[in-house]
């Protein structure tokens, strides 16, 4: 017998187990080669399209908080080159308190900044004194000013490179120029605020130059030209990181050597245009975070494999490794919640910080725009009373025309009740109410309307109880209703061929006033009394009118409604609680 050991059984044992061993390691690699390719295609195509909705949801708040800061500053030069504090200085020179005046207006818009110009371009009067007697005759926003009467927009490139925004109005009496207001637009607060973000944003003209950038190096520049500058290093950092970064896809651009995706929008301002750029970092790291973990996941089963092949320790390793694997999974999950929670809360504070401010800006723009509707009536019937005042007094009739010019005087006194009561309506005071009869209350709208009328030929009845109809409120807001009810219903009666109007004042448990036109009825009555909602030509109206109307009436505790006539037409109906004695005790 030999007693060498008999290796054909251990190799019989040992050959087949290492051939196991080298397929299942291969069958191993191969699936986590392919699950590793499939998910990294999957999740950086989501991810990404994840990452531009939430880009573009960025821009559009960029877009949206922009766009009424400009809306909002193009009423102002309006609104001063009416002041007639500014047309008075200008005519006699004397300047000792326009600077004031600029500044009270700059601190109740909001700190834009104005200067004064006159007519040979030196500054007057402007809200930074430092700037008095200052020569702006070449500027574009003084020599357009003066060419035109209406408001006019500049962008100008400043010595420093950057951009300055200008609305200017020229400012005449009696035709001749006196000078020029400009209001610079502060837009570089909005340059201030993208410079803390992670996305470089720019915002280009109708040409293309680029006017607002985070990037203060781009201002004046093509994007194509912006976008070409890159440090010397920034190609050779692109290949590398193009060669690391193998979960990235096709970038739109290249900023600082870093890949980004580019986002266009457009603002509807003069051809604006709004461009951002957004890393490839989040989709990155979210795609390398699932793709480790997966990595790890077939590690770990390379490593069980072992484990449940190796000797007398093969079941006992592979539960603990199949158990610390759970745990590190779990965690990496969980710190994954957590961390995203964490992003949600901050872009939720960023969101509502951004809605606030802009439901701000709309507030601001929503009541200059009311101011401008209700002073456009008295201002048109100052203009009809100033001709008719001027015929007559070339036809030398001084008295009537003292008439015309004792009710632009009235007109003048309605104009400052109107602004007071306006901002009695933005603060929501409670003002004090005194008994108004609705009939005076609607001779004096009607005598308002006397131009208007005057110059169409409108059948106007009116039926009046003989008792008169007394309410509890304020006469100067009620008549300014009565106004909006009464220009509305002669714009209706424009393509009608006979128009009427019908007033109805009735009295019974309410005091209720019918407003009947024969127009062409009212087409969306739900949409009737929200702000901003017309059926006129462009410039012919701002929708304010009825919406205003609603909210006064609201006010003074009652309704105003609408309805189409069954014979055509619209029917207006205002309805307030009828005035006792024993109330207005009580009330006192």
């Amino acid at each position: 017998m030999s007693d060498a050991p008999d290796t054909s059984e251990e190799t019989s044992r040992t050959g087949p187990l290492s051939w196991r061993v080298r397929a299942a390691l291969i069958v191993l690699f191969v699936a986590a080669v392919a699950t590793v390719y499939v998910t990294n295609q999957m999740l950086t195509a989501r991810f990404t399209e994840t990452t531009r909705n939430r880009a573009e949801l960025r821009l559009a708040l960029y877009s949206g908080n922009l766009l009424p800061e400009i809306r909002r500053a193009a009423v102002v030069p309006q609104l001063l080159a009416l002041d007639q504090s500014l047309i008075q200085a200008l005519d006699s020179a004397e300047y000792v308190q326009s600077s004031q005046r600029l500044i009270y207006y700059a601190d109740q818009i909001g700190g834009a900044s104005m200067m004064l110009l006159d007519r040979d371009g030196r500054t007057v009067a402007a809200t930074d004194r430092a700037r008095l007697g200052e020569t702006h005759r070449q500027a574009p926003y003084f020599v357009d000013a003066l060419r035109t009467d209406s408001t006019v927009f500049t962008t100008q490139q400043l010595e420093t490179g950057d951009y300055g925004f200008y609305y200017s109005r020229r400012l005449e009496t009696g035709g001749t120029p006196l000078g020029v207001i400009v209001v610079e637009v502060d837009l570089d607060k909005f340059e201030r605020g993208w410079a803390g973000l992670s996305d470089a944003v720019l915002v280009t003209d109708s040409e293309g130059a680029i006017i607002l950038a985070t990037e203060p190096r781009w201002r004046g520049l093509q994007v194509s030209e912006a976008l070409e500058r890159q440090p010397p290093d920034s190609a050779i950092e692109r290949a590398i990181q193009a060669t690391a970064d193998w979960t990235a896809a096709s970038a739109d651009a290249y900023i600082r050597g870093e890949a980004v995706m580019r986002i266009d929008g457009r603002i509807p301002f003069r051809g604006w245009s709004i461009s951002s750029f957004t890393t490839y970092a989040s989709v990155r790291e979210r795609v390398n975070a699932v793709l480790a973990l997966e990595i790890m996941v077939f590690a770990l089963l390379a490593a069980g494999a072992f484990y449940v092949l190796s000797r007398k320790t093969a079941l006992r390793m592979a539960l603990f490794q199949r158990e610390s694997a759970e745990l590190r999974r779990l965690n990496l999950r969980l710190q994954g919640e957590i961390a995203e929670r964490e992003r949600v809360q901050e872009n939720l504070a960023v969101a509502e910080q951004t809605l606030e401010q802009s439901s701000k800006l709309a507030a601001l723009g929503e009541m200059s725009a009311a101011v401008s509707h209700e002073l456009n009536q008295p201002l048109a019937a100052m203009r009809t009373y100033l001709a008719g005042a001027r015929l007559l007094l070339s036809r030398n009739r001084p008295e009537e025309a003292t008439t015309a010019f004792h009710r632009i005087d009235d007109l003048i006194e309605r104009m400052g009740a109107i602004t007071k009561q306006l901002k009695s309506y933005a603060r929501k005071g409670d003002d004090a109410f005194h008994p108004v009869d609705m009939a005076e209350a609607l001779a004096s709208a009607l005598s308002m309307m006397e131009p208007q009328l005057k110059s169409r030929q409108v059948r106007i009845s009116r039926i009046l109880p003989e008792t008169p109809v007394l309410v509890l409120g304020d006469r100067v807001r009620i008549e300014q209703v009565l106004v909006n009810l009464l220009r509305n219903a002669l714009d209706a009666t424009k393509s009608v061929r006979n128009p009427e109007i019908e007033v109805l004042l009735a009295s019974g448990e309410t005091a209720t006033l019918t407003v009947r036109d024969n127009g062409h009825g009212i087409e969306d009555l739900d949409a009737l009394f929200e702000p901003f909602y017309t059926t006129k030509q462009p410039g012919d109206g701002t929708g304010l009118g009825l919406a205003i109307s609603s909210g006064i009436v609201h006010d003074l505790g009652g309704r105003l409604t609408a309805r189409n006539a069954e014979g055509g037409g619209a029917v207006f109906e205002m309805q307030l609680p009828i005035h006792k004695e024993k109330d207005q005790q009580a009330a006192e």
